[in-house]
């Protein structure tokens, strides 16, 4: 298969791992299999989002490929410029999922330029050398920004989760078949893990499962902020909603039929 676009929707790096591997992987399988269902956090007792405590899409993407037998190079760090070379090296030979990136920086955006603390992730197709050309999955297939624009963004200095800056993966290759049921059994470990969070990798004041549930309602009822509501409204239900679908259809797969429901109750 080739790097057909798929996306347009709120999950960037899942259709980006489904991109790069082209073999037909559905993106919902690969979010579920990323432990991001498997909770709900309050991260530094404002920001609210569908994902477990102290999880984040780096330890996600990772998880994701080994149970499914992929492999990957991942590199990182530098000044831009280095990294905008290594980038160039690399789009020569195959496509690059590039990330996290900050989104609000990505000028092909409708009313970009200002840094929002949003992270994504992008597939890099092809570098000329001053404008390079990628399928953004949050609905711009082939965007082509410049190189500096691009890099600036890559950075990601206001991503509020540890990460590297000018992180990229690519070589992606298949080293041991893994069939979606396999994975799915082997990822329940970790899955019931998260459940009870990660709250060493998360800043004060931080807090998860219904803990943070019942804090969200209580700023709801005193006033969510504009920040708080933009994001609960564009980005966080949504994909909180979508990826308990998925947890629910995948799970299914291997006869959990009650988890989703079981995960609903605890979050």
């Amino acid at each position: 298969m080739t790097n057909s676009y798929i996306g347009s929707g709120p999950y960037c790096y899942a259709n980006c791992m489904a991109m790069a591997l082209a073999d037909g992987t559905e993106p919902g399988l690969l979010e579920v299999l990323t432990g991001s269902p498997f909770g709900f956090q309050l991260l530094g007792g404002h920001r609210p989002l569908f994902d477990p405590l102290g999880w984040d899409p780096e330890i996600g993407i990772g998880a994701a490929l080994a149970l499914l037998g992929w492999s990957c190079e991942r590199s990182s760090g530098g000044e831009a410029g280095v990294a905008l070379e290594r980038l160039a090296k690399a789009v020569a030979l195959g496509p690059v999922m590039v990330g996290p990136v900050e989104m609000g920086l990505l000028l092909h955006h409708p009313d970009a330029g200002t840094a929002i603390g949003a992270d994504h992730y992008l597939l890099v197709l092809a570098f000329d050398g001053d404008v390079i050309c990628f399928h953004d999955p949050h609905g711009h297939p082939y965007a082509t920004p410049s190189a500096g624009t691009f890099a600036t963004a890559w950075r990601g200095d206001s991503i509020d989760y540890p990460h590297d800056e000018y992180t990229m993966r690519t070589g992606f290759r298949r080293i041991r078949e893994i069939d979606a049921p396999e994975a799915l059994r082997a990822s329940v470990p970790a899955a019931i893990t998260w459940l009870n969070g990660r709250p060493e990798r998360t800043p004060p004041g931080s807090l998860g499962g219904e803990e943070a549930v019942l804090a969200v309602a209580d700023l709801a009822e005193t006033g969510l902020t504009d920040n708080q509501r933009g994001e609960m409204m564009w980005f966080a239900v949504r994909v909180g909603a979508r990826r308990l679908a998925d947890a629910e259809h995948w799970l299914r797969q291997i006869g959990l039929e009650r988890v989703p429901w079981i995960l609903v109750c605890f979050i």
